[in-house]
This record gives C-alpha cells, sequence and structure tokens, in this order.
C-alpha cells in the first residue's frame, strides 16, 4: 500500500512540473523569439517480484514486475519557425531558417538570440547596434557593429545575408557590416539564460557560422519584420487539461490507498 501512495505523488510532481512548463509557454506566448518548452519523462525503477522462466523449471513466461512512478528526465526547447510579423521598423530583423544572432553581453561572453528587435546607442562616438538590454550585436568579424555618426538608421538597408548598407542620393552605399549568424549541431542542446538569450553547451557543441560553413542551409535576414513566439495558445490549453486530469487521478490514487490502509487498520476491531 505504501508503494501506491510514493507512486502516486511521483505523479503528482510530475504533472505539476508539466502545468508549470505550459504556465511558462503561455506567459511567454507574445514574447518575441521565444521557443515553447516541452517535458519528457521517464519511468522510475521496477522491483521484480517474479522472472520469467522456462517451461522446464515450472517458470512462467513473463515476469511480474510493478513500476515505482515517474520523474522528469529533461526540458527540450521547440525551435520551429514562428509567423514572421511585419513591423516595417528598419532596426527589426526576423531571422528565417535555423540561424541565431551573436550576443555580447557585458561580461564579454557570447550569447545566442533569436529575437531581432535591436536599437542602437552611442558608444564612444559611434553607433553601435544592440538588443533592448544594452548588448552588442555581432558581426561576421566578432566584432560589435557600429556605424559612424551621421549615418541615418532610417535608411539603412539589409539583405537576406545580413550585409548592412545606406542609401545616398538613391545609390546603396556599402557599410562594410555583416551580421554573425551562427547554427549549432544540437540546437536542443542549448542552455536558456533568459532575456530570450541562449548559451552553448558541451551537448550543444560550438556555434557554427554560416559564413564559414558552405555545408549550412543558408538562414535569411528580413528587415523590417520580427519572429513572432511559436506558442500555439490552443495546444498548451490542451495540455494544461491533460496535466490537470492526470494530476486528479495520481491525488484519487492517493486518497484510494489511504482508504485501503484506513480498513486494513479497524480489520481488528
Amino acid at each position: 500500500m505504501m508503494r501506491s501512495l510514493w507512486t502516486a505523488a511521483s505523479g503528482m510532481k510530475t504533472q505539476q512540473l508539466t502545468v508549470d512548463t505550459i504556465a511558462n509557454n503561455l506567459a511567454n506566448a507574445n514574447t518575441i523569439g521565444f521557443k515553447k518548452e516541452r517535458l519528457e519523462f521517464k519511468s522510475l525503477l521496477y522491483e521484480t517480484m517474479r522472472e520469467a522462466g522456462s517451461i522446464d523449471d515450472q517458470g512462467s513466461p513473463v515476469n511480474l514486475q510493478v513500476g515505482h512512478g515517474v520523474r522528469a528526465a529533461g526540458s527540450v526547447k521547440t525551435f520551429s519557425q514562428g509567423n514572421i510579423e511585419v513591423t516595417e521598423a528598419p532596426l527589426d530583423f526576423a531571422m528565417a531558417g535555423n540561424g541565431f544572432f551573436a550576443v555580447a553581453t557585458f561580461d564579454g561572453s557570447v550569447k545566442y538570440a533569436k529575437a531581432g528587435a535591436f536599437k542602437v546607442s552611442q558608444d564612444d562616438g559611434e553607433l553601435t547596434l544592440t538588443d533592448v538590454n544594452g548588448y552588442r550585436i555581432l558581426n561576421a568579424d566578432g566584432d560589435p557593429i557600429t556605424f559612424e555618426e551621421g549615418v541615418s538608421m532610417d535608411r539603412v538597408v539589409v539583405d537576406e545575408m545580413g550585409n548592412f548598407a545606406t542609401v545616398v542620393d538613391g545609390e546603396p552605399v556599402d557599410l562594410d557590416q555583416q551580421f554573425e549568424i551562427v547554427q549549432f549541431a544540437n540546437v536542443a542542446g542549448l542552455r536558456s539564460v533568459g532575456n530570450g538569450l541562449f548559451e552553448t553547451t558541451v551537448a550543444s557543441g560550438q556555434a557554427i557560422s554560416e559564413h564559414e560553413n558552405d555545408d549550412l542551409e543558408k538562414s535569411s535576414i528580413i528587415q523590417g519584420a520580427l519572429e513572432s513566439s511559436n506558442v500555439q495558445a490552443v495546444e498548451e490549453m490542451v495540455g494544461m487539461i491533460i496535466a490537470q486530469r492526470a494530476y486528479e487521478l495520481s491525488s484519487k490514487a492517493i486518497q484510494t490507498s489511504d482508504d485501503m490502509l484506513g480498513m486494513a487498520n479497524n480489520l481488528k476491531r
């Protein structure tokens, strides 16, 4: 009877974690570049009460085993493409494909982002392209993307390869800047660090620059647009209902086990 209590309790804990994950997905349904997350589960150890044997040894052809519940094995980001929303803002960029923008944080480390809502900041007499947190956006050489003071951001144009140019007297002038666009061997291995940023892990492998690897399927930059979250509210609500019902069933199993224990305790009366 005690086995059933702990088994059902493990189910309640994992379903609570499922609801927590779904709640985070729904909370970020309107977050630019957000990628939804799902949990994966594994069964706990099994107690073998009788092993299968041969007929000659008068054994059963099947095992008799009892499981001890479930546990969360991992959380997996789904990097499917979100909808492209046109904003017509010159410093909004959507990434169509598997690529990521490279971002330099204040501590000097490099992180990676899908969100392309960028700004410009004054930096030692230059204009530096940054995200909303002030982190610098890197170019193909690994340096921050900067422009000479006086360059009009309203006239900056970016092609699908991430090359920057400005329009002067109706003619495009190259600004000698290009987005660093990277991919990963195992994108599911990236670690989320908040603020819409990801960092590499041993599982994800190091960033692979699209400019230096011709074998990669190239991503496309779309200026004046943003990639929205890939969260589907209806799917998340259905998942929440399923998790809630599973939670209720596990709690019912605990209640039933408690009632049976009470009956057993009262047998002597």
